[in-house]
C-alpha cells in the first residue's frame, strides 16, 4: 500500500498576492471600557492600510451623536479614510443635510448612504414627515451638498422588505444612479450567494463595484439575530460546526476565522478583490483573515531604512 498522498489542488492560501483591498465596520462605543476596547482594535488592524473605515449608525439614530465623534476622532488622530454612516430615519432632510455639511467641513468625505433600521426591532420602516424617503432620495441629497464618496448597501439573498429579487435590483440601480460609488453587502455564508448575486447586478446593466461583507461569526445566536433582521440565511453545517462551544470562546474563534477565511478565500478565486469586514469592534479576527488573505502591515520606516 502506498504510503504517498494523492496529488490535490494547493492549499487554499498557499499562493497570496497581497492583491487585495480591505475595509473595516466598527461601532461608536456606549461605555469607557467598549471606547478603549474600539480604539485598541483601529490601531491593531489601521497599519493594513484599509481603503477606509465605517461607523456604524443606531437604529432611529440612537448613536448619532456618538458615530459623529468617532469619525471625526479617526479622521483626526489616526492615517485612516473615515466614512459616516447616516440614514434617513428620524430626521428631516434638513436635519440630515446639517450632519452631512458639518462632516464635510471636518475634512469627512466617505459616506455610507442607508435608509436606516426602524426605532423599534421588527416594526415596519416609515418615512419621517419632512425627511428623506429612501437611500436613492439621500444619495442624491448628499451628492447637491458635495462630491462625497458613498457607498450604499446592497443584499444577495434579498432584502426582507423588496418584493423579490427584481425590486431588490431595481432599487440598487437607483441608489446607482442617484450617485452611488459603490455597494457593500450584507453579511452572507455562501460564496456562490455572492457570486451569483454580484452576477446579476451586472446582468441587469447596473455598473458598480459590489464588495462584500464579511463577519466573522464567533456568536452564533447573536448572528442569528442579525441575520433574522437582514435576510441572511445561516446554513445548517455551519450551526453544526459551532455545536457544544458555548463555554469555549477561543474555539469559536478559530472556527470562526477559518470559516471566514475559507469563503473569502473562494470569493478570492471568483475574482474579489475587495473585503468589507463587520468587525464587531474585535480586531483578532479580521485581522487573522487578513494575514491569510496575504495583507500585511506596513513596516516602520526605520526598519525600510534599514
Amino acid at each position: 500500500m502506498s504510503s504517498v498522498l494523492p496529488q490535490t489542488r494547493a492549499p487554499l492560501f498557499a499562493e497570496t498576492h497581497g492583491d487585495i483591498d480591505v475595509s473595516f465596520e466598527f461601532f461608536p462605543p456606549k461605555t469607557e471600557k467598549m471606547e478603549q476596547t474600539l480604539w485598541e482594535s483601529i490601531k491593531t488592524l489601521e497599519p493594513l492600510g484599509p481603503r477606509f473605515v465605517s461607523v456604524t449608525y443606531g437604529a432611529g439614530g440612537s448613536t448619532r451623536e456618538r458615530t459623529h465623534a468617532t469619525v471625526e476622532r479617526i479622521a483626526r488622530d489616526t492615517s485612516l479614510t473615515a466614512a459616516a454612516h447616516l440614514t434617513c430615519v428620524s430626521a428631516t432632510r434638513e436635519e440630515v443635510d446639517e450632519v452631512a455639511r458639518h462632516y464635510w467641513e471636518a475634512g469627512v468625505r466617505h459616506i455610507v448612504a442607508l435608509r436606516g433600521d426602524p426605532p423599534e426591532l421588527g416594526s415596519k420602516y416609515e418615512q419621517h414627515p419632512g425627511g428623506y424617503a429612501n437611500a436613492a432620495e439621500l444619495v442624491a441629497g448628499l451628492k447637491k451638498i458635495a462630491p462625497f464618496d458613498i457607498s450604499v448597501a446592497a443584499y444577495p439573498e434579498c432584502h426582507p422588505d423588496s418584493g423579490d429579487k427584481a425590486a431588490d435590483l431595481e432599487n440598487l440601480r437607483r441608489k446607482v444612479h442617484a450617485g452611488a460609488d459603490r455597494a457593500i453587502t450584507q453579511f452572507f455564508f455562501s460564496p456562490d450567494a455572492f457570486l451569483r448575486f454580484r452576477d446579476d447586478v451586472a446582468a441587469a446593466g447596473i455598473d458598480v463595484e459590489i464588495v462584500p461583507g464579511i463577519l466573522p461569526v464567533s456568536n452564533v445566536a447573536q448572528t442569528r439575530k442579525f441575520a433574522g433582521a437582514c435576510g441572511a440565511a445561516i446554513p445548517k453545517w455551519m450551526d453544526n460546526l459551532f455545536e457544544g462551544l458555548d463555554e469555549l470562546p477561543e474555539a469559536r474563534k478559530l472556527i470562526a476565522a477559518t470559516v471566514a477565511a475559507e469563503m473569502c478565500g473562494q470569493l478570492y478565486a471568483g475574482g474579489i478583490r475587495h473585503f468589507h469586514f463587520y468587525t464587531l469592534n474585535r480586531a483578532e479576527l479580521s485581522y487573522a483573515i487578513c494575514h491569510l488573505l496575504g495583507v500585511r502591515a506596513s513596516k516602520p520606516a526605520i526598519e525600510e531604512a534599514a
